[in-house]
C-alpha cells in the first residue's frame, strides 16, 4: 500500500503542475495580442499632424523709397544717435532694433542704419540680405543716395538701411578715399528733417566705420553688459569720442548708458549695475534691459520683440526705454 500511495502522490503532484503551466502557455498569445494594440496605437499617433508654431519667420519685401508710407506727422529736428561699444556681444543690435521699433510704434519716424559688415540689424527686422542690391556700403563708397537704399516700413514707422558682405572690404576701401570720416555725415545729411531719430548699429571695433558714425552722430548710445569686464574698452572708446569731438565733431556727447542683459538675482549683475550708475551717474538710464530667451529668439524670427512677444517683460523694457529716449529729447 505505501508503494500504491507514493505513487498516486507523484501523479498528482504531476496533475498540479501541468494545471499551472497550462495558463502560461495560454497567456503567450495574449503578450503577442498586447504588442499588437501598441504597435497599431503608435502608427495612429504618427499619423497625427504637427503643432503649428505660431511665429512664423517674417521676410520683409524690399520695396523702393518711393513706395514708403506718407508721414502723418510733423518732423521736428532729427536725432542721429550711434549706438556703440567696441566690446562684441553687449547688445547693440538687439537694441537697436527693438528700441527704433519700440520708437516707431509710439508714431515717431525711424531710420536704422546698419553699419556693421554681420548684418545682424537687417537680418533681424527681416530683411534677406540676397535679394538687397544696393547697402550702406554703395553710400559710403560709390556715393549712392540713401533714398535709393533705404528699405522703408519693415516695422510701423520703421526704415532700415542694411549691410550686407560688401561692408567687410569698406575698412580697406575708405584708407585711400579724399574726406573719409565725413562718408557717413554727407550720406545721412540729407536725411535731416525726414525723420525723428537716426540710429547707427555700430560695429564692435575702432575702425574706420566707427570713426564714420562718430563724425556722424549727435550723440552716443552706449549699451554695457552686466557682467565682468562690464567696463573694459570703455575707457578707450571715450577716448576715441574725445579725438573726434576736438578734431571732427565738437557737438558729439555721451547721449545714455544702457545696461542690458542684466538679472537682479545675482549679486555680480547688482554690483556691476552700482558701479556703473557710480561711474557714470545721471547719464546712465533708468531702464534696464533684462536677460530673456524671448530677446534671443526675436530676431531668428525677423521680429522686434514688441511684435514677438508684445507682453513679455523683453518687450516691456524696450518701451519703456522709448518713454525714457522721447522724455531726453
Amino acid at each position: 500500500m505505501g508503494w500504491f500511495d507514493s505513487l498516486k502522490r507523484e501523479r498528482k503532484e504531476a496533475q498540479a503542475v501541468t494545471e499551472v503551466k497550462e495558463p502560461i502557455v495560454e497567456s503567450v498569445p495574449a503578450v503577442d495580442n498586447e504588442e499588437e494594440t501598441v504597435e497599431e496605437e503608435y502608427q495612429v499617433i504618427e499619423r497625427e499632424p504637427a503643432p503649428q508654431i505660431e511665429n512664423q519667420s517674417r521676410t520683409v519685401p524690399v520695396k523702393t523709397y518711393a513706395e514708403k508710407k506718407a508721414v502723418t506727422h510733423v518732423v521736428g529736428q532729427t536725432k542721429v544717435i550711434a549706438i556703440i561699444n567696441q566690446k562684441g556681444g553687449v547688445g547693440k543690435s538687439t537694441t537697436a532694433i527693438n528700441l527704433s521699433a519700440a520708437l516707431g510704434e509710439m508714431g515717431k519716424q525711424v531710420l536704422l542704419i546698419d553699419l556693421d559688415p554681420q548684418g545682424n540689424s537687417s537680418s533681424g527686422l527681416g530683411v534677406e540680405k540676397n535679394r538687397v542690391s544696393r547697402c550702406i556700403y554703395d553710400a559710403l563708397l560709390n556715393d549712392i543716395p540713401l533714398t535709393d537704399i533705404i528699405i522703408p516700413d519693415v516695422s510701423k514707422g520703421l526704415d532700415v538701411v542694411p549691410a550686407t558682405i560688401n561692408l567687410a572690404g569698406a575698412e580697406v576701401e575708405l584708407v585711400s578715399e579724399m574726406a573719409r570720416e565725413n562718408r557717413l555725415k554727407d550720406a545721412i545729411g540729407p536725411m535731416r528733417g525726414r525723420y525723428d531719430y537716426v540710429f547707427i548699429d555700430c560695429p564692435p571695433s575702432l575702425g574706420l566705420l566707427t570713426i564714420n558714425a562718430l563724425v556722424a552722430a549727435d550723440k552716443l548710445l552706449i549699451p554695457i553688459q552686466c557682467e565682468f569686464y562690464a567696463l573694459e574698452g570703455v575707457t578707450k572708446l571715450l577716448d576715441s569720442m574725445k579725438r573726434v569731438k576736438s578734431r571732427l565733431n565738437p557737438l558729439l556727447d555721451i547721449y545714455g548708458v544702457l545696461l542690458t542683459m542684466s538679472d537682479n538675482r545675482t549679486t555680480l549683475s547688482r554690483q556691476v549695475s552700482d558701479e556703473v550708475r557710480r561711474y557714470f551717474g545721471k547719464i546712465v538710464f533708468e531702464t534696464s534691459i533684462p536677460r530673456t530667451v524671448k530677446l534671443s529668439e526675436a530676431p531668428s524670427f525677423g521680429q522686434p520683440i514688441t511684435q514677438y512677444d508684445p507682453t513679455g517683460k523683453g518687450a516691456q523694457s524696450y518701451i519703456d526705454l522709448a518713454k525714457e529716449v522721447i522724455s531726453r529729447g
